[in-house]
């Protein structure tokens, strides 16, 4: 089974800092095609900036992204999971937060940003074998022995 060290192995850890832009960050995000982003200050996490508190926080209350910071509308303080955590972990304590991000780390050290699309596809793969393995069993002919 996949791990969440596994799944973080040669992946590029994005974030952003919190005196930057919600502007900026907007194009960072839409640079690399993300729909959140760890905020942090030096090595220190300090928050999750994502599209939701964008629309919630600046849109939608009509902010200046040019002129607003990160840091007023990230979300702080955010939940994180120890990157050694099951998958099935990882949902139930989205699920209790009501999040859809989660930060991963591995002592002090930020890992990545593990999202419900994440834990998702590893849920599709998971099942995608389990099928394979009965149909398989399902499908087994075993060798003909006669006289038996």
């Amino acid at each position: 089974m996949k791990t969440l060290h596994d799944m973080f192995q040669g992946r590029e850890l994005y974030y952003v800092e919190p005196g930057k832009t919600v502007a900026e960050a907007a194009r960072y995000m839409t640079d690399r095609n993300v729909g959140a982003v760890c905020v942090l200050d030096g090595d220190r996490l300090v928050g999750v900036l994502s599209e939701r508190d964008m629309m919630k926080r600046v849109i939608a209350p009509k902010r200046d992204p040019s002129r607003t910071k990160i840091s007023e509308v990230m979300t702080p303080n955010p939940v994180v999971v120890d990157v050694n955590q099951t998958y099935s972990n990882c949902v139930k304590v989205m699920q209790k937060a009501g999040i859809r991000h989660l930060p991963v780390v591995e002592g002090n050290r930020l890992v990545g940003l593990l999202s419900l699309r994440d834990l998702l596809q590893v849920d599709v793969e998971e099942k995608t074998e389990e099928l394979r393995v009965m149909q398989d069993y399902i499908h087994y002919v075993p060798p003909f022995k006669p006289g038996l």
